[in-house]
């Protein structure tokens, strides 16, 4: 393996408007088009930089608890105040010497 292609969480039925205000405000990602053949299956898909999320649908979704990507970025303060400004949680995290990180949620 080289790389990782895309990351994909998961959202409820229903939820395309969120997720568009979540990672397209808040995180200052794009959306991408969906291929015809999977724009039926509902769902989001996203860019910023090289990393790609594709957020897929699920019927009967429960929040992953531990499950989560883990993106890397420059400009961590801006980005913490930004999501906190969209109502997105921001937990400092200080456990990992050597390293400045969050962690939050979708609204």
């Amino acid at each position: 393996m080289t790389a990782v292609d895309r990351v994909q969480p998961a959202a409820p039925a229903g939820a395309e408007d969120l997720l568009h205000r979540s990672y397209g405000g808040a995180l200052g990602m794009t959306g991408i088009p969906r291929p015809p053949a999977l724009a039926a299956r509902g769902g989001s898909w996203f860019q910023g930089g090289a990393v790609r999320l594709h957020l897929g649908i699920e019927a009967d979704f429960r929040p992953a608890r531990k499950a989560h990507p883990g993106l890397r970025g420059t400009g961590i303060d801006a980005s913490a105040a930004c999501l906190g400004g969209h109502g997105a949680p921001v937990v400092r995290d200080d456990h990992l010497p050597g390293h400045r990180r969050f962690s939050s949620e979708d609204p």
